[in-house]
């Protein structure tokens, strides 16, 4: 028994060295209350926040893609779509919907959200179209506290309580997370894969994570050059 305790932490452990993930995505192959992956982000205290990442599906119904909570705020960054195709981006309960943004299925789809400190304004992008700009969490303020990152999930306590009806479904590459907010040339430049600055707070090429439940980190499928 022993013995397999120490197998199971070791594997555990071996999950959260920093990997490259170039080239890999995560896939959540069904609907789950359970099945998630953990991210573990450099920092707790962020002055301001981008997160850019890739998500693919063909789900019509409403899904968490991004839930970062805090001991004080479960909804401390939050990217949720919402069934009409509506983007929300929650800063501290603070929320606002974003309208009239792409929302196509069984398309890669490059997603970036921000909150802005300095103004409070909040931003979200969909293939390198911007959305209105909307008063978001309170200028001036810094997110703190110990933060637990969810990809798969939305967290409705710290770490836990999840809704399988708001689930993700389909697969999931290049999360990338700045305490900055990204300038919209750096942002298109992440939405055409060209080279960009890596996330100072979560790098996809040098990932600390941790998958539970059934979650399949596997190469992104990619069409053939003729």
């Amino acid at each position: 028994m022993e013995r397999l305790f120490l197998v199971h932490v070791l594997f555990t452990m071996c999950w959260a060295v920093p990997q490259d993930l170039s080239g890999k995505m995560f896939t959540f192959p069904k609907e789950s209350d359970s099945d998630h992956v953990g991210l573990i982000p450099k920092g707790e205290n962020y002055p301001s926040v981008t997160v850019c990442l890739r998500y693919f599906t063909d789900v019509k119904r409403a899904f968490s893609i991004f839930s970062m909570a805090t001991p004080t705020s479960t909804n401390d960054f939050l990217l949720f779509k919402e069934s009409n195709g509506d983007m929300e981006l929650q800063v501290r309960y603070v929320g606002n919907t974003f309208t009239g943004l792409p929302d196509e299925q069984n398309m890669w789809m490059a997603l970036c959200g921000s909150w802005d400190s300095v103004t409070g304004l909040s931003q979200v992008w969909i293939n390198g179209k911007p959305s209105a700009r909307k008063i978001g969490y309170t200028a001036g303020s810094v997110l703190n506290g110990k933060p637990i990152i969810i990809l798969g999930q939305d967290q409705d306590s710290y770490g836990g309580h999840f809704d399988k009806g708001q689930s993700f479904i389909g697969q999931l590459t290049d999360v990338h997370m700045w305490n900055y907010v990204l300038s919209p040339c750096e942002i298109q430049r992440f939405t055409s894969d060209l080279n960009f600055t890596p996330g100072n707070v979560l790098n996809w090429r040098s990932l600390e994570y941790t998958i539970n439940g059934h979650v399949v980190l596997e190469n992104k499928q990619t069409p053939c050059q003729e």
